[in-house]
């Protein structure tokens, strides 16, 4: 018995075929053709692209295999990543900046 192929397997095997990276929206309709699967699949075929490791998002939303690609263009260096904390301050919903309302005697 043949296992079905998977979306990613068929995009591997259209990109493939191609000599060169594709926008994801054209890539997406000629899986889903091959498929025929319907617009609702597109956010999980996205999802299970982003984590196939065959294939690498250059930006712009266009897409190649990794193995056509040097390791500079395939892989994310994670010493430039910046990490804040801006979004700590809204989650509590409090300003740390602003302590002179507070009154020491109502706690």
């Amino acid at each position: 018995m043949t296992a079905a192929k998977t979306m990613t397997d068929i995009a591997y095997e259209v990109m493939s075929k191609k000599k060169r990276s594709v926008p994801f929206i054209k890539l997406w309709d000629e899986v889903s053709k091959i498929l025929g699967a319907s617009s609702d699949r597109i956010a999980q075929f996205y999802s299970d692209l982003s984590l196939d490791p065959r294939f690498v998002n250059l930006g712009e939303n266009k897409w190649d295999l990794k193995e056509r690609r040097k390791y500079v263009e395939s892989h994310v260096d994670i010493e430039e990543l910046e990490i804040t904390d801006d979004d700590d301050d809204e989650f509590n919903g409090e300003d740390e900046s602003d302590d002179s309302n507070k009154d020491s005697d109502d706690y």
